[in-house]
C-alpha cells in the first residue's frame, strides 16, 4: 500500500527556512515545495510521461499561492490523462508569448528607430524616441502591430489632443505612420491604420518661428546684440549668427577643427548638418574678425562656444534665445532660429539675390531641371559674393542710428 503523503498548509510552509542543502516538502500527488539555501520556495510538479521522469515548474511561493498550485497540478494531471505533456503545453504557450511580444508596437517602432537614426539629426532622434516613449509605448506598446486598428489609434491620439497638444498629437500619428509602413516593408503587418486617420484630427496650422524681418528694426537687433553685457562666447555667438545664419544647433556646435579662417571657410561635416550632407559656409571679413577675437578665448576648446560649466561641452539650447530675451525681445518676436528667416527674406527681397543662391547657403535641397541635388560646391563663387555683400549689409544697417 502506498505511503500517504499529508497534504502540506500555510503555516508550514511559511515556517519552513532553508538549509545548507535543498529541501523538499511534498504535498501529494506529484507537487512538491523545494525550498533552496538562499531561501527560494519554488513549486515543482513531478511526473512520468512516455517512461521519463520529468519535472515541471509552477513558479515561486508566495507569487504563486498553495492553491494555485494545487490547481496547476490538476490542469497538468488532466493534460496527462488526454496524452498530453503538460511540460509541451508549457513551452507552446511561452513560444506563444515571446512572438507576441517580438511582434509588439514597441519592439517594432525601436527597431525602426535604431535603422534610420542615424541618418536624422541628433535632436529630431531624440525627440521622436521621446514622444514614442511618453504618449504611444504605455498605450500600445505590448499591442501586436498587426492588430491594432484606426480606433484603438485614434483614442490614443485624443488623450494628446485633450491635454492641448495637438500639434504632437499630429507628429505622433506621422511617427505611427512611418512605424506601420515599415512593418508592412518587412513582413509584419498588413497596413497603416495611421493612414486612415487623416482628418480624424483638427487640422492644424503651424508657427512660424518668431524673426524680425523689418531692415531698420533689423538694425536695432544688431545694436543690441552689440552692446550685450552677458557672456563673450554668448555675444560672439549671437553677433554671428545674422552673418552666417545656419541652424541654431549647427551654430551652438560649431568646432574649431572646421574652420579655415586663413581661407575665410567653415566646413561643417554631414555628420552635424539636419540633411546629413556636408555644408560649406563662406565667411565674410565682419565673420572672420569675430571668430579671430574668439579664438583668443576659446581656441583651446573643441567648441566654438563652449559652456560656461565645461569646455568639453558647447552652449545650451537655451542660452542664445535667454540672451535675446534678457535684451528685451519677446519669443514671439525674435529666435536664434529667426537668423534664417531673416536673411532668407531680406537676400530675397531687398537685395536681390537668386532664390537657388539663397537656399544653397540655408542647406535646404535645392534640385536641377533634372530632379538631382545639386552638391555642395554648387555656386560657391556667389555665394562668397552674397555672404559678403550681406555682412556690408548688416554694417549699414547698424549704422543707421
Amino acid at each position: 500500500m502506498p505511503k500517504r503523503i499529508a497534504s502540506l498548509t500555510d503555516l508550514q510552509i511559511s515556517r519552513a527556512k532553508p538549509q545548507e542543502k535543498q529541501k523538499t516538502l511534498f504535498d501529494g500527488g506529484g507537487l512538491y515545495l523545494l525550498i533552496t539555501p538562499a531561501g527560494g520556495k519554488l513549486w515543482r510538479f513531478k511526473y512520468r510521461f512516455s517512461g521519463k521522469e520529468k519535472i515541471l515548474a509552477f513558479g515561486a511561493y508566495p507569487e504563486i499561492s498553495l492553491g494555485e498550485a494545487r490547481q496547476r497540478r490538476e490542469e497538468a494531471r488532466k493534460h496527462l490523462a488526454n496524452g498530453v505533456d503538460p511540460g509541451e503545453i508549457k513551452k507552446s504557450l511561452q513560444a506563444a508569448t515571446v512572438a507576441r511580444l517580438e511582434e509588439g508596437f514597441e519592439v517594432i517602432a525601436r527597431e525602426w528607430h535604431g535603422k534610420f537614426a542615424s541618418s536624422w539629426s541628433t535632436s529630431h532622434a531624440a525627440t521622436t524616441l521621446r514622444r514614442l516613449e511618453a504618449d504611444v509605448f504605455p498605450v500600445i506598446g505590448d499591442r501586436p502591430l498587426a492588430d491594432i486598428k484606426a480606433p484603438e489609434l485614434l483614442a490614443m491620439l485624443r488623450r494628446v489632443e485633450a491635454r492641448g497638444a495637438l500639434e504632437t498629437a499630429h507628429r505622433i500619428r506621422t511617427i505611427c505612420g512611418q512605424v506601420f509602413r515599415y512593418a508592412i516593408a518587412t513582413g509584419r503587418a498588413d497596413r497603416d491604420p495611421a493612414a486612415d486617420l487623416k482628418g480624424a484630427l483638427p487640422p492644424y496650422k503651424p508657427r512660424h518661428l518668431s524673426a524680425i524681418t523689418d531692415p531698420a528694426k533689423v538694425g536695432d537687433l544688431l545694436r543690441a546684440i552689440d552692446g550685450y553685457q552677458g557672456s563673450f562666447v554668448v555675444k560672439s555667438a549671437l553677433q554671428l549668427a545674422p552673418l552666417v545664419f545656419v541652424r541654431p544647433g549647427e551654430l551652438r556646435q560649431a568646432q574649431w577643427a572646421e574652420l579655415d579662417l586663413d581661407r575665410a571657410e567653415w566646413n561643417i561635416p554631414a555628420e552635424r548638418m539636419k540633411i546629413k550632407k556636408a555644408h560649406g559656409v563662406p565667411l565674410s571679413g565682419q565673420a572672420v574678425a569675430i571668430l579671430r577675437e574668439l579664438k583668443a578665448l576659446t581656441g583651446r576648446s573643441r567648441y566654438l562656444f563652449p559652456s560656461a560649466r565645461s569646455n568639453a561641452r558647447p552652449l545650451s539650447d537655451n542660452a542664445l534665445n535667454a540672451a535675446l530675451r534678457r535684451m528685451g525681445f519677446e519669443k514671439d518676436e525674435m529666435t536664434t532660429h529667426g537668423f534664417r528667416a531673416l536673411a532668407r527674406t531680406i537676400l530675397d527681397e531687398v537685395l536681390g539675390f537668386r532664390p537657388e543662391i539663397i537656399e544653397h547657403q540655408l542647406a535646404h535641397v535645392v534640385k536641377d531641371p533634372l530632379g538631382r541635388a545639386y552638391n555642395r560646391t554648387t555656386h560657391l563663387g556667389e555665394r562668397k559674393r552674397m555672404m559678403q555683400d550681406w555682412a556690408d549689409y548688416l554694417d549699414r544697417l547698424k549704422a543707421q542710428k
